[in-house]
């Protein structure tokens, strides 16, 4: 069986069209026993529930799952707690799958069983325009933990996982307000070859205000403690030297934008990291 995961906050202007793309799926038409779609509702005060419980009188194949606000971590969990299925999928309430991905996705996976998950490319639409990704963003099969460290490239939407890998990662980290995937797409990088399929099976859709991305300044912050937690589960000294280099980088992007602010007492929170991490610990920055 296979479990899509929708989470979603205040987001019935873009639900609708989300579940409809899941729904749509080549896979789950041809194979009706064998998919499960839980909505994980993260405290919604707009018409979430109403949009949702439309849904549920036409397919018993769909769960809500409604609680209070805690935050997209918490919320991916009790999806991940509540899923059936050998395969897990994880839609953000404001991208969409095309309907093809979920059956190239387990057809991959089927062939190689040693994966633990496969990605695609996605088609990046921004305020209702298509874009072209950056080079930076990239995504690559292979050992790739050094392309991984600078920023995310785990995509939860255009990602099929085996339920094993959550079984023996653990699941997302509930300090992390953010960056929960950048957490995760680490901590598989360490382990974990990255399988990527080159075909757009998503679209990724940005640029809104309600973005996770566009609510907190200064995202390094959790990154450097997804990085830290990273150093305590790398296995090797070239992989340690991989994750104290990029902590270094981001405290230094850190410090700058706290000195911008007059906060002087968080920049030299992040000076202390760098001393600690630094090679030589002499430190690369001045006030």
């Amino acid at each position: 069986m296979v479990s899509a995961i929708i989470v979603t906050y205040n987001r019935a202007h873009f639900l609708k069209e989300a579940l409809d793309s899941v729904l749509g799926q080549t896979y789950f038409q041809k194979n009706p026993d064998r998919w499960e779609l839980l909505v994980v509702d993260d405290g919604s005060t707009d018409g979430t529930s109403e949009l949702v419980g439309r849904y549920l009188g036409q397919d018993d194949r769909i769960k809500y799952i409604r609680s209070k606000h805690q935050g997209v971590s918490r919320a991916r969990n009790l999806g991940l707690k509540t899923a059936r299925g050998e395969f897990i999928a994880f839609l953000d309430s404001d991208d969409l799958w095309l309907k093809d991905k979920t059956q190239t996705q387990l057809s991959y996976l089927q062939a190689f069983p040693a994966a633990r998950f496969c990605l695609t490319e996605e088609i990046w639409v921004r305020n209702g325009r298509r874009v072209n990704q950056k080079n930076k963003h990239q995504k690559y099969s292979g050992w790739v933990l050094d392309r991984v460290l600078p920023l995310c490239l785990l995509s939860l939407s255009s990602a099929l996982f085996r339920r094993q890998l959550f079984e023996e990662l653990g699941d997302f980290d509930e300090s992390l307000p953010v960056c929960e995937d950048y957490d995760l797409g680490i901590r598989i990088a360490l382990r974990h070859f990255y399988h990527f399929l080159s075909r757009p099976l998503i679209i990724k859709r940005g640029g809104h205000s309600d973005q996770l991305s566009r609510q907190y300044w200064g995202m390094d912050r959790w990154r450097v403690q997804a990085l830290e937690k990273a150093l305590r589960l790398a296995e090797t000294p070239a992989d340690r030297d991989l994750i104290k280099a990029e902590i270094i980088k981001k405290c230094q992007v850190l410090i700058n934008g706290f000195l911008k602010r007059g906060q002087r007492a968080e920049a030299d929170y992040y000076l202390k990291k760098i001393l600690e991490y630094s090679p030589d610990k002499s430190g690369v920055c001045s006030s």
